[in-house]
């Protein structure tokens, strides 16, 4: 990976905010440019609250706790093979899909 790409990855949210201003105020002059980022910006924010598959922080903790629950009871799979892990994979994914599009259908 390019030294740069790392170093902006582990960027903090206040330093992506920065970096995002700073490069704002070299753009602000030209309105073509400014409209591109903005129209940009709005299909980013769109993605983010239509997708009905996304967590908050909040349920994602509460997911991870309720694992580590069942964890500790003994409630948890294992794989003999990587083929048994694929299919346990691909057969989650399957019912993610089909809750997603239901929500989407639902306009939830």
């Amino acid at each position: 990976m390019h030294p740069k790409l790392r170093k902006e990855a582990t960027m903090t949210a206040l330093q992506l905010n920065a970096e995002l201003y700073r490069n704002l105020g070299i753009i602000a002059e030209d309105e073509t440019m400014l409209d591109k980022v903005a129209k940009y910006v709005r299909k980013l924010a769109k993605q983010m609250t239509e997708d009905p598959t996304r967590m908050s922080k909040e349920e994602y903790f509460a997911m991870i706790n309720q694992r580590k629950e069942e964890y500790a009871q003994g409630k948890y799979h294992t794989f003999t093979s990587v083929e048994d892990l694929d299919k346990h994979i691909r057969s989650h994914n399957n019912i993610n899909k089909a809750k997603a599009k239901a929500l989407r259908k639902n306009n939830i």
